[in-house]
């Protein structure tokens, strides 16, 4: 089952969405949609300087919600939840809007299972994956309504379909060290030699502080023994 997992998670990682991202903007060029694809750049480069920051923060300084168990928004969920429905919706807007909906729906659903991947390797909280599918979710909702009145792009569909599937599956299982470089921005800002680490962040938990109730009015006060 695990092997089914990260065949999953893989497809979220940023060795395969950020080449797609990048072939996404090159067929909006080509297809001189120059405003829809400076709004896609510059939305994926917001999604993506929010992940950066959440990790940083927490590796640098400690920064988190412990109760929700959250360090950081998962990289590989809002990246797949920013770019395959992206493309979905691109690549289906010809169509009625029956199809453009449930090609939705199973881009969306597929950066989901990315996230639920994530949340099985134990390598993100579901307040993690949740934080990912929110921010990726949010910049597709930020790139269709800022593209709205947008004249459609005359994209050639069956090529970009084409290549943008070769490409994803061609990079399948390739490893980019993200989280190796987020470290590193991380020590140089904070000044520290290492990284705090979800262990040990934890077991700091402050301990409760416990609460002696007053005693009423005219008790009397017990007397330690001796």
């Amino acid at each position: 089952m695990s092997s089914l997992w990260i065949t999953i998670t893989n497809f979220g990682g940023a060795a395969v969405t950020v080449p797609a991202a990048a072939a996404l903007t090159l067929w909006l060029l080509s297809a001189r949609a120059w405003r829809m694809a400076f709004t896609w750049v510059a939305l994926f480069t917001v999604g993506a300087l929010v992940v950066a920051a959440s990790k940083v923060m927490f590796l640098g300084w400690g920064l988190g919600v412990r109760e929700l168990d959250f360090t950081g928004v998962s990289g590989h969920t809002m990246l797949a939840a920013t770019v395959y429905p992206v493309i979905a919706w691109l690549l289906l807007r010809h169509l009625a809007w029956p199809w453009r909906v449930l090609g939705m729906i199973a881009a969306a659903a597929g950066s989901v299972a990315v996230g639920a991947s994530r949340v099985a390797l134990s390598a993100h909280s579901v307040s993690e994956t949740v934080a990912g599918c929110v921010v990726g979710f949010a910049v597709c909702a930020a790139f269709a309504w800022r593209t709205r009145r947008d004249a459609t792009p005359n994209l050639k569909t069956l090529p970009m379909a084409a290549s943008l599937f070769v490409l994803v599956m061609w990079l399948h299982g390739e490893r980019v060290p993200t989280q190796r470089w987020i470290t590193h921005i991380a020590l140089t800002l904070s000044g520290r030699e290492h990284p705090f680490r979800r262990i040990s962040w934890h077991a700091r938990k402050p301990a409760p502080v416990s609460v002696t109730p007053a005693p009423l009015p005219g008790a009397s006060t017990p007397v330690p023994a001796r």
